[in-house]
C-alpha cells in the first residue's frame, strides 16, 4: 500500500506539495453490528491514525501542512480553536516534532470534563496558548498575533480552525483515495454515503473530492458540530474547489472534477444549541456505539454525527446503504 497515493498517482506533486507520514495506513474498517436494523453501518476508524501525539483526522491535515511548512521556511504555527481544540493539541505536538513553535487562539466553548483535561494538555504542550474569547475578539487581535509571533524574520504560518486549508484538506483526499483502494480490495462494499462530522469543513471537503477523483459514487453527508463558522454545502464545495486547483496548480493532471454544491449533503439538526454543548442524541449515540460496537465516540463532533446516521438511516433518508461512518476521533 502507497504512503502517499496522491503522490502514487499524480507523480509531479512531490516537490511542489511535499507529504510527511505520521501514521499507519490503511486505517481499518469493519461492519458495525446491532447500531441500526435500517442499513448495513460500515465504519472506516481513523482513531488509530498517528503516532505518540494525537491522532485522528487531524494528523492527516499536518502530513501536508507541515512539509509545506519548511518548503515556505516559516517558524511557528498560527492557528485557532475551541477551548477543548484537538486540532490545536495536534498541530502543538506534532508541530513541536518537526521543529516548529505553535501559537493558538482560544475561543470560548462549554466547560465539562473533557474539555478541562485537554486545557491540561494544551498547557503542557508547549503552545503559546491566547485566549481570545470570542470569535471577534480574535479577528481584531490577529494583526499583532502576526506581529507577536514573526519568527526569523519570517510571518508565521497561518491555518484556519481545523487545519482546513487547501493545503489541510489533501489529507481527506488522500485518505478517500485509500477508502477507493479498500473497496477495490473487496474489504468493505461500496458505500452509498460517507458520515462525518464538520467542523471546520476539510475532511468532508477532501473526501467529496477524492472520492470522485477514485471514481466512487458515495455521497459525503456532512453532520455541522460548529455553529461559529459559515459551514454549508456550498463552502464545502468551495473548499474542494480550492484544492483541486492546487492540485491542478501544482502539475497533477487530471479531467476536472467541479464538485458542486448539489453534490454534498450537509445537516444541521444535530448541532444542539451550539459548538461543544451536549445534546441527548449525541449521548444516547455514545451508549449504543460503546455498548453494540465497541466503538468510543466523544460529544463535541462524531458522537453527533453517529446520532445524525442513526436517525438519517431509521427515516429511510440514507438509502438502502452500506453507509460508512468515519471515525475521526483521536485519542490518545
Amino acid at each position: 500500500m502507497s504512503r502517499a497515493l496522491l503522490h502514487g498517482r499524480f507523480t509531479s506533486l512531490a516537490h511542489s506539495l511535499p507529504h510527511l507520514p505520521l501514521g499507519k495506513a490503511p486505517t481499518p474498517v469493519r461492519e458495525l453490528t446491532g447500531l441500526t436494523a435500517a442499513v448495513p453501518v460500515w465504519c472506516k476508524d481513523e482513531s488509530v491514525y498517528g503516532s505518540g501525539g494525537w491522532g485522528g483526522n487531524k494528523v492527516r491535515k499536518l502530513e501536508w501542512i507541515l512539509p509545506d511548512m519548511h518548503r515556505k521556511g516559516a517558524g511557528t504555527l498560527l492557528t485557532v480553536g475551541g477551548l477543548g481544540t484537538n486540532w490545536g493539541l495536534a498541530a502543538a505536538l506534532y508541530g513541536q516534532e518537526q521543529g516548529f513553535s505553535t501559537a493558538i487562539a482560544l475561543i470560548d466553548q462549554p466547560i465539562d470534563d473533557h474539555v478541562r483535561a485537554q486545557l491540561v494538555r494544551l498547557r503542557q504542550s508547549g503552545a503559546t496558548l491566547h485566549y481570545t474569547r470570542t470569535k471577534r475578539r480574535t479577528i481584531a487581535a490577529a494583526p499583532w498575533l502576526f506581529l507577536r509571533h514573526i519568527s526569523g524574520g519570517t510571518l508565521p504560518y497561518f491555518l484556519p480552525a481545523g487545519g482546513s486549508s487547501p493545503v489541510g484538506t489533501l489529507g481527506y483526499v488522500e485518505a478517500a483515495l485509500e477508502l477507493a483502494e479498500q473497496v477495490a480490495a473487496g474489504e468493505l462494499p461500496e458505500p452509498s454515503h460517507v458520515v462525518t462530522a464538520v467542523g471546520s469543513g476539510g475532511t468532508a471537503a477532501g473526501l467529496a473530492l477524492g472520492l470522485r477523483l477514485a471514481g466512487l459514487q458515495s455521497r459525503v453527508v456532512g453532520v455541522v458540530v460548529n455553529d461559529t463558522l459559515r459551514l454549508n454545502a456550498a463552502t464545502v464545495a468551495a473548499l474542494a474547489g480550492r484544492t483541486e486547483r492546487l492540485l491542478l496548480e501544482r502539475g497533477a493532471n487530471f479531467p476536472p472534477i467541479g464538485l458542486s454544491a448539489d453534490q454534498v449533503t450537509i445537516v444541521r439538526e444535530w448541532l444542539g444549541p451550539g459548538y461543544g454543548h451536549a445534546t441527548r442524541e449525541a449521548e444516547q449515540a455514545r451508549s449504543v456505539a460503546a455498548t453494540n460496537a465497541s466503538l468510543e465516540v466523544e460529544p463535541v463532533y462524531t458522537a453527533k454525527a453517529l446520532a445524525a446516521l442513526l436517525a438519517m438511516a431509521s427515516g429511510g433518508l440514507l438509502d438502502s446503504g452500506p453507509v460508512l461512518f468515519l471515525n475521526t476521533y483521536g485519542p490518545r
